[in-house]
């Protein structure tokens, strides 16, 4: 029979409850041996240990061999207060000369889609949280989302005004990945960050991330310089370095009411907001991928995909997704083909697949098909914009062997 106790340890913030199962007595050597070599995120550590918690204004809790002061206020979280160069609970180190962060991560099972292959909202979210981790381990982390201390002396946020993604190749389920980011200077004011996805195993590189950030005031929401202490914070952590080049940024248009595909009253949820009580980025690609065609979801994969912000999002606010296909989509299966005279019209015939004996409609079904996409408020008197957006999609191919 098994028997259930309850320990309760209490302190003057909060109160914890934890339960411990006590196993027959011919099972005691296996837990004995299995508590003596736990292996957490690939690295072998000492079981939890809690020490016991006195009625002081301030407690220790030793978990995993590191400890975590946990205050009168009930705060929980260890924020650095200086430059940190591992962390092991993270499976992150500093690099690039002290400046640079990488993060090994494993791509879980909630992480991928029905083909095994991490889907686009996963790989958002994980770049974003390898940059809200390299900021953890500079030791300028604040208590904002990602805002520096003099940030939040100054009640700046930080917010992304541009974002751009290329994938070559999704990572599947299991898979460990290293994920490189770093930041530079962005104009006068703003910040650039950037990110590399590669295989642990062979080193490809599977995808390279770019953005640009500006800091907006907390209170008054709108867009601000950045005051000296900030950059002063900031700047030694600057490297001229670019995940993708671009020599000029090219211009997404402003979709109107004729788009070719729509998707009205959509309403942010409560969990659609982060920490700076706006909608999250990821949720705004997710509505714009809604009003992709489901012939182009089945048989493409989303290449590349770039986001220009406008504006914030809140809860009440009540948001439109436009879409409109930058070319003709026959040829890409949304539509019955209607082989007329015009299709060769503005065809190279010197494209070296069609001289390779490919045909013409092979030539050019496997051309990138590229759809512009628009998020804006719906208002009574005028729609205010919230994010232009433009996607490349290519036939989908295998991910590499493992």
């Amino acid at each position: 029979m098994k028997t259930m106790a309850a320990i309760t340890f209490s302190y003057p913030a909060c109160t914890y409850l934890v339960r411990c199962c006590s196993m027959r007595e011919n099972h005691d050597k296996l837990k004995q041996q299995l508590n003596s070599s736990i292996r957490t995120n690939g690295s072998f550590r000492s079981p939890v240990k809690v020490e016991s918690l006195g009625q002081s204004t301030a407690s220790t809790i030793t978990t995993l061999g590191q400890a975590v002061t946990v205050g009168e206020n009930g705060l929980r979280q260890n924020i650095p207060t200086k430059k940190q160069l591992v962390d092991p609970h993270r499976q992150g180190l500093i690099i690039e000369g002290g400046v640079g962060y990488r993060q090994t991560v494993v791509i879980r099972s909630y992480e991928v889609g029905a083909d095994k292959t991490a889907t686009l909202e996963s790989i958002l979210n994980l770049l974003q949280e390898t940059a809200l981790n390299h900021v953890w381990m500079s030791g300028l982390l604040g208590d904002g989302f990602g805002a520096t201390h003099g940030m939040v002396r100054n009640d700046l946020i930080w917010v992304v005004s541009r974002m751009q993604v290329l994938i070559d190749y999704y990572p599947i389920w299991g898979e460990v990945v290293e994920i490189d980011t770093w930041v530079a200077a962005s104009g006068k004011n703003g910040m650039r960050r950037d990110w590399l996805i590669r295989s642990q195993a062979t080193g490809h590189i599977f995808a390279r991330a770019t953005s640009t950030w500006v800091m907006m005031n907390r209170k008054t929401r709108r867009l601000s310089k950045m005051p000296e202490e900030v950059r002063a914070e900031v700047s030694p952590w600057f490297i001229e370095k670019q995940a993708i080049k671009e020599d000029v940024q090219e211009k997404i248009v402003k979709l109107d009411k004729e788009a070719k595909y729509m998707n009205s009253d959509l309403k942010p949820k409560r969990n659609d907001l982060d920490m700076n009580q706006h909608v999250n980025n990821v949720k705004y690609v997710r509505w714009m991928l809604e009003t992709i065609p489901d012939q182009i979801l089945e048989g493409h994969q989303l290449s590349g995909i770039t986001l220009e912000y406008r504006r914030e999002c809140g809860s009440s606010d009540i948001v439109q997704s436009l879409c409109e296909p930058e070319e003709d989509e026959i040829l890409h299966g949304v539509a019955e083909p209607d082989y007329c005279t015009n299709l060769l019209n503005g065809l190279s015939l010197a494209s070296s697949d069609i001289i390779n004996g490919s045909g013409v409609l092979t030539c050019l079904e496997h051309r990138p098909m590229r759809y512009t996409h628009l998020l804006q408020i719906k208002g009574e008197k005028q729609n205010d914009e919230i994010v232009r957006g433009r996607t490349t999609w290519k036939k989908k191919i295998m991910p590499f062997s493992t």
